[in-house]
């Protein structure tokens, strides 16, 4: 057997790129296994940092994964067992585009990421990239599993599960946001129950939680206690919780992309670049720089945390054959993993993993309001997918006018000639 790599394309992110390196060095069960990492990057200095960092951390924490890096991603799939991916391009500046211009048009949604008329168009880049990485695997790495963090993850998914062969799963941290909660919120340590949620990335329902002592569900009594939480804010979170029973990730602007009312409760003020001015490439304020340590200042725990992330865990459960449940992967719905959502969409669910791979949990059927906000959700999924396959504006249109902050067929027509001619950079096929 040759060497079997892992490879990480995005590399050069401080955020994803640092986080998945010390994951795989601090990893004591992928030692003397024949591993090795190789760390790819179109930015060729982020790229040199992140090698020289990650060589500097192999050496401290005593790791045997060789490191590599390379520009070129054809140079590191040969030979690949698993590829984790974190890709985008020009990341803030065409995300305030994918921000405003829609919101010029009267389309109210909160951030123009994942969700919303913005992220139609953050979905078409983020597959600009992802399909020609998922065609270098079939032809080179063709058994490599894919562990994918590029966003939006449900329509980048399901474009990848529908338009390759490759074997991928989408991971994403968002129900890890709302097991915080629970902990902090009855006081109990994360290790003593188990979360069961469903439905999309950033768009899950909890479903149960169990008590893993006495086997008690304690979610009718905690949806209890937050409806008659007279010191909680009213967000739209609440709301779900208050009207629906749906208890899901805690943060407005998230899942205020998937909802006609998004807006009402997180405003329309971008947050995430400086009003009036040139964008930078960077989210402005205080950052994580590896400069200090590049010159010589020892790595601190900063540098060599690991993450919350659940990548390197499920690498290690298919690399030593050791079963493990995981609280959410998104992957298609073919077995009815979520009965009454399509099964041709990309649906977030728990799932156990062992040697053989992921094997996603059937979790039954969801109540039906969040369901019918979520097949929205998923037929939109599907109609990005074909207008990227086919080059077909008029998918691009019915996909935009499916979209809940969108209420105008005349502002959406404009609106796509607008983006289409902005990003013609990266969307030539649209013309």
């Amino acid at each position: 057997m040759g060497e079997r790599r892992i490879v990480i394309v995005g590399a050069g992110s401080l955020q994803f790129g640092r986080g998945m390196v010390m994951d795989l060095l601090r990893a004591e069960a992928l030692r003397g296994r024949g591993l090795s990492m190789w760390l790819v990057d179109r930015d060729e200095q982020a790229l040199e940092n992140m090698r020289r960092v990650a060589e500097l951390a192999r050496e401290k924490l005593g790791s045997d994964l060789a490191v590599h890096a390379t520009t070129d991603r054809r140079e590191a799939l040969p030979g690949a067992a698993y590829v984790l991916t974190a890709v985008s391009v020009r990341r803030w500046e065409l995300w305030e585009q994918d921000f405003r211009i829609p919101l010029a048009y009267g389309f109210r949604h909160p951030l123009g990421e994942n969700g919303g008329p913005g992220a139609l168009f953050h979905a078409l880049r983020s597959l600009h990239i992802m399909i020609p990485i998922c065609r270098d695997i079939e032809e080179l790495c063709p058994d490599a599993v894919l562990l994918n963090f590029t966003n939006p993850e449900g329509r980048v998914l399901d474009a990848i599960l529908h338009l390759t062969q490759v074997r991928a799963a989408g991971l994403c941290h968002g129900v890890f946001n709302v097991i915080r909660f629970i902990s902090q919120y009855l006081k109990i340590p994360i290790p003593s129950f188990e979360v069961t949620s469903a439905g999309l990335n950033h768009f899950y329902m909890v479903l149960k939680v169990i008590d893993r002592e006495t086997g008690e569900d304690r979610l009718p009594g905690l949806l209890e206690r937050i409806r008659n939480d007279a010191a909680m804010p009213v967000t739209l979170w609440k709301k779900l919780v208050d009207v629906y029973g749906w208890l899901t990730y805690k943060s407005d602007n998230h899942i205020g992309e998937y909802l006609p009312y998004g807006a009402e409760f997180y405003g329309v003020k971008w947050r995430y670049g400086l009003e009036c001015r040139k964008v930078t490439d960077r989210r402005p304020g205080p950052h994580f720089v590896l400069d200090p340590y590049l010159a010589g200042k020892p790595l601190d725990e900063r540098v060599l945390q690991g993450t919350t992330e659940i990548a390197v865990p499920v690498i290690c459960s298919m690399e030593l054959d050791r079963e493990a449940r995981y609280d959410a992967v998104n992957v298609l719905n073919t077995e009815g993993y979520i009965e009454n959502l399509p099964r041709t969409g990309v649906v977030e669910v728990p799932a156990t993993c062992d040697g053989q791979g992921l094997h996603p949990l059937k979790v039954g059927a969801i109540p039906e309001a969040p369901a019918a906000f979520m097949r929205t959700q998923l037929a939109i999924q599907r109609l990005v997918t074909e207008a990227f396959r086919t080059g077909s504006k008029n998918l691009l249109l019915q996909a935009l006018l499916l979209d809940p902050a969108v209420n105008s067929i005349r502002a959406a027509e404009q609106m796509l000639d607008d983006m289409l001619e902005l990003q013609k950079e990266f969307l030539p096929e649209f013309r």
